[in-house]
């Protein structure tokens, strides 16, 4: 029986030379792989009570949405500025080179309801510290952050750990 990692492919020096570019094209794109992928996602979260889950753009929305789907809870967007067409929270966070913004709608977390945060990839935390933020701000308790992939050398974790969130990964690479 095939795991997660399986179904991962592997490009080096992509999209710089010395980088191990793991990329989940290959695993949405097999029904296997994705079920698997959905499913052990779901695996990491089954004994927590939430209320809702959200998903970064973009590809937090292609495995949070069935998650949520599949767990019966809400899915809320978490979008780039200028992206939402109703009031929104913003939260600033740094790049490699400059900051991003990710917005949501304001009424899409209610004061005092559990979130599980949804993406593909966790590297530096950046993105998802962001992404807490924003569900903080709203009133909301951020109970789980759960993720297909990690790069574990780049400590994404760690710092999400260090603030008291739970991070889980279903496969974690030890690099960068």
């Amino acid at each position: 029986m095939k795991n997660v990692e399986d179904y991962v492919r592997t490009i080096p020096d992509f999209p710089e030379k010395g980088v191990m570019f793991r990329d989940i094209t290959t695993v949405i794109q097999d029904a296997d792989g994705l079920r698997l992928a959905i499913d052990e996602m779901m695996g990491k979260i089954q004994d927590l009570d939430f209320d809702v889950i959200a998903g970064a753009e973009s590809r937090g929305f292609v495995f949070g949405t069935p998650m949520a789907y599949n767990m019966h809870k809400p899915f809320v967007l978490i979008r780039k500025k200028g992206k939402l067409p109703a009031e929104t929270v913003s939260q600033d966070y740094a790049l490699e080179y400059g900051t991003a913004t990710i917005e949501m709608h304001k009424d899409s977390i209610k004061p005092g309801q559990k979130v599980v945060l949804v993406d593909d990839l966790i590297a530096t935390g950046g993105t998802i510290e962001a992404a807490c933020k924003l569900v903080e701000k709203l009133g909301g308790e951020v109970v789980a952050t759960v993720f297909l992939l990690e790069l574990a050398g780049l400590e994404g974790r760690k710092k999400l750990e260090e603030q008291g969130y739970r991070v889980e990964s279903v496969v974690s690479y030890p690099g960068k």
